[in-house]
């Protein structure tokens, strides 16, 4: 098939590469011309483990290519997946005036069938805002060309997008069209062989099932950190609370893990965008408001607890950070937790010195050179010296610890750890102070 993608983002990205891959013929354009270019020559704007090569082999076979000319990008597919951004606005509500500015670039260049595929975390009604904007100019054009609106939300992991693609779940397509579904079981047919993976149902139930799910994504995360909290005062340790809830086939092991608060574009900005949603329906989501809540609570655990360990006196202080993206496996720092603590920590006058796998660049793009942050090469130069460390990601590469050498790196035998990646006894058993989320050490009095 031929298909267009507008949006070389994130999702834009990694469906242009996974569509080329199963043999589509594939055009991604973006308005950005340096993007662009930088993946013309197979340069990716993103960490993504296996996009890279992923990208480099389709564009080397001629499956997958780039541009800016969208009126181009109308006229080469069939099949138009619009993959753009829906920032947050300033009341939580996504901003869907890029996906309405595509869906203006087709209107007025359609001149044959196509299918319009929102693929983009759009609200609910957006496919019915972009069917009638196409409806509108179409009409205002003279023309009677045939074409369909369809929701195909994503549910792409940071860290594991192409498999999440390629081995997804379920694919959810929202039509009432049997046009529409013909065409997207061809779409996907390359990744629907092991067993009937696609989902089809109304327009506005597909849009909301994106929502929902992350929503209750953020829920487990929150109500677990929430459970933590509690254990920490009760003398209780969550690790035994997760796994004894965790058993319970009702439940589940899955995203039941504390830590110190969810991150990066998903889950903070789905939850924000489905209270604004529900209060314009005229309902107030209490629960997602706790969800919330507690999240951006949880987001200052580290920082409070080295205000308690140091009794207040952290200014002058310098504080290893391990880990600054908001989840393993990606280079994505927006609404990480490391960026609340960091700059949490500079409020007080104390230093930061960082180390993180694959974030490094980004974390000096947001914040510049300054003499308060230093950007580590290594893990080990981190700690050198430093008077606590504090781990915000959980890199695998720092599950295994010499905590002999920790101790003797560190100026103060403080280690806080918001992944709780260890035990409690063993890391008191080689003389350092251990905080983890509703274990270890507690701050608080039982």
């Amino acid at each position: 098939m031929k298909i267009s993608v507008f949006g070389s983002g994130y999702v834009g990205l990694v469906s242009a590469a996974c569509l080329a891959d199963a043999g589509h013929s594939v055009l991604c354009v973006d308005v950005d011309v340096q993007k662009i270019e930088q993946l013309k020559q197979g340069i990716m704007p993103i960490y993504e483990p296996g996009l890279e090569d992923l990208v480099q082999r389709n564009v080397a076979q001629c499956r997958l290519q780039f541009g800016t000319d969208s009126q181009a990008a109308v006229k080469f597919g069939k099949l138009l997946f619009i993959a753009v951004g829906t920032p947050q606005d300033e009341d939580g509500s996504a901003d869907l005036r890029y996906v309405l500015q595509v869906a203006q670039v087709i209107a007025d260049h359609l001149d044959e069938y196509k299918l319009i595929i929102n693929k983009s975390t759009v609200p609910v009604g957006t496919a019915s805002k972009v069917q009638a904007l196409i409806h509108t100019t179409l009409q205002r054009r003279g023309s009677t060309d045939a074409f369909d609106v369809c929701s195909n939300p994503e549910f792409l992991k940071e860290g594991a997008a192409i498999e999440d693609f390629t081995k997804a779940a379920r694919i959810i397509v929202g039509t009432d069209s049997q046009r529409v579904i013909s065409l997207m079981r061809e779409c996907y047919a390359p990744y629907n062989r092991n067993r009937d993976k696609m989902m089809f149902m109304d327009v506005r139930s597909a849009e909301l099932t994106k929502y929902a799910a992350n929503a209750m994504l953020a829920t487990k995360i929150s109500f677990m950190n929430e459970m933590a909290n509690i254990a920490q005062r009760l003398g209780a340790d969550i690790e035994q609370v997760r796994q004894g809830i965790g058993s319970d086939p009702r439940i589940g092991y899955h995203f039941i893990y504390p830590g110190c608060g969810y991150g990066g574009t998903c889950l903070p900005k789905d939850v924000k965008a489905l209270m604004h949603t529900a209060n314009q329906a005229a309902y107030q989501a209490q629960l997602l408001q706790a969800v919330e809540a507690v999240n951006l609570r949880q987001k200052c655990w580290a920082f409070e607890t080295l205000q308690a360990v140091f009794s207040g006196a952290l200014s002058g202080k310098t504080i290893a950070v391990w880990g600054l993206a908001f989840k393993p496996n990606t280079d994505d720092m927006r609404e990480a937790s490391s960026r609340v603590l960091i700059e949490a920590l500079w409020s007080v006058g104390a230093r930061v010195r960082a180390y993180d796998p694959k974030a490094t660049a980004e974390a000096r793009r947001l914040y510049g050179e300054r003499a308060d942050l230093e950007l580590c090469a290594t893990q080990e130069d981190a700690v050198a010296g430093a008077d606590a460390l504090v781990i915000c990601t959980e890199w695998k590469q720092f599950r295994a610890l010499d905590f002999d050498w920790l101790r003797d790196q560190l100026r103060s035998p403080v280690l806080v750890d918001g992944r709780n990646l260890y035990q409690p006894q063993e890391l008191l058993a080689h003389g350092l102070r251990y905080f983890a989320v509703g274990r270890g050490e507690s701050i608080h009095s039982s």
